[in-house]
């Protein structure tokens, strides 16, 4: 009679571990079911649950792997497994699958503790931990970047809660969480579309052309209007891109050169870069300073608004479409098309209102350092870290990305 049993061994990581015990298992014709290996500062643990066949003596398997493992100095358990839990744990192989990962400058154990409640608490069971960062330095600085991501599968009947639970954690401890579907559009992004201002650079370039001009206040107070929701986009754009008329062609150039490039964007598209994908700005700013990062950080794509300038003086006018919200969301779609993928094969990011339409349609859409509104309708947003974090939602190890 076949016999199932699950072997774990655990001791000081060393080579021809899973050799030296899968060389044995061979002797006695054994199936592997299931099998999986972690290494922790140098601690290995490797399970495997083991079929021995009708004929083949189960109690010789235990006594040569113990021996083996004695020799390699390692622990070893053994416990066997009745054919009705075993085909229980196949049948769950049908539930959907889903990834969580938590981002923050360090990883706290109240943190871990706190989400995999929540999970538990949604009925996600937890099938694999990884870490996807780098080996954290004992003093961590403001640049540090930790991530740990949690593979579960199960029936989430409220997605909203669940989201609702995971955004109020990620408040009240200083991190980001992400919650996605694990299906095979993950890892086969090829397009990432972003929203320049306050996103790739850390300004509002409009704002910075109006202290310029001597009119900031003015600027400003139709900015905060349109917040309040007395003015569209359009009209307020309008508003305050007149206010720069008389403005010298010549101050646009020692704008661009000061722009404060967001944390982990050359990183993010150096990466980016280096593996095929195609990048885009979808910008409600102007081309000027768009065609300017496009050349200083090698981007694909630029799509913003073309501020008139006649004899070296700002008109105050645009000429052609204003991007605004709707006008990036029919851009990606058009970029999407161009490349021949799917909108599930398209990263969105962006911080303000006038980016959710785009991040509504993209596969995977991110609130990036958004306003609160923003954040709450986005399904993923990251707050904490720098662009490069964008790496991890997409599936990549900090040993996989370029430096």
């Amino acid at each position: 009679m076949r016999e199932l049993i699950l072997i774990t061994l655990f001791g000081s990581d060393k080579p021809s571990v899973t050799s030296a015990i899968s060389e044995i298992l061979s002797a006695s014709k054994a199936n592997i079911l299931d099998i999986g290996q972690a290494v922790i500062h140098e601690n290995l643990s490797l399970g495997m649950l083991i079929e021995v066949p009708d004929g083949e003596d189960s109690s010789a398997v235990v006594k040569n792997v113990l021996y083996r493992a004695h020799e390699l100095q390692m622990q070893a358990r053994f416990q066997p497994i009745d054919e009705k839990s075993y085909d229980e744990w196949v049948s769950l192989q049908g539930k959907p699958r889903h990834i969580v990962t938590l981002l923050a400058r360090q990883i706290t154990a109240q943190q871990i503790s706190a989400l995999t409640r929540i999970m538990s608490d949604y009925g996600l069971n937890i099938d694999n931990i990884s870490r996807l960062s780098g080996r954290v330095p004992l003093e961590p600085t403001s640049t540090s970047r930790a991530c740990v991501e949690f593979s579960a599968r199960g029936y989430v009947e409220d997605v909203s809660g669940l989201r609702a639970a995971f955004a109020d954690l990620a408040s009240g401890l200083d991190v980001d969480i992400a919650f996605q579907e694990d299906n095979m559009y993950r890892r086969t992004r090829r397009l990432v579309c972003f929203d320049m201002d306050s996103t790739l650079i850390e300004a509002e370039v409009i704002d910075e052309l109006a202290k310029a001009a001597g009119v900031g206040d003015e600027v400003i107070a139709i900015t905060e209007a349109a917040m309040r929701g007395e003015l569209d986009f359009q009209e307020s754009f309008r508003r305050r891109v007149s206010l720069l008329k008389g403005l010298d062609e010549n101050v646009l150039a020692g704008i661009a050169e000061q722009l404060p490039i967001t944390e982990g964007a050359e990183r993010l598209i150096a990466t980016l870069r280096r593996l095929g994908y195609k990048t885009a700005i979808l910008s409600g700013g102007f081309n000027y300073f768009g065609r300017y990062l496009q050349s200083r950080l090698g981007i694909d794509y630029v799509y913003a608004n073309e501020l008139d300038i006649v004899d070296g003086k700002v008109t105050g006018e645009v000429t052609g479409r204003i991007v605004d919200g709707e006008r990036k969301a029919e851009l990606l779609r058009e970029l999407a098309a161009k490349e021949m993928i799917s909108l599930e094969q398209v990263v969105a990011v962006g911080d303000g209102a006038n980016d959710l339409p785009m991040l509504s349609i993209a596969g995977l859409g991110i609130a990036f350092r958004a306003k609160p509104l923003v954040r709450a309708e986005a399904k993923q947003a990251i707050s904490h870290l720098g662009l490069d974090a964008i790496l991890y939602l997409m599936g990549f190890r900090d040993r996989e990305i370029a430096h």
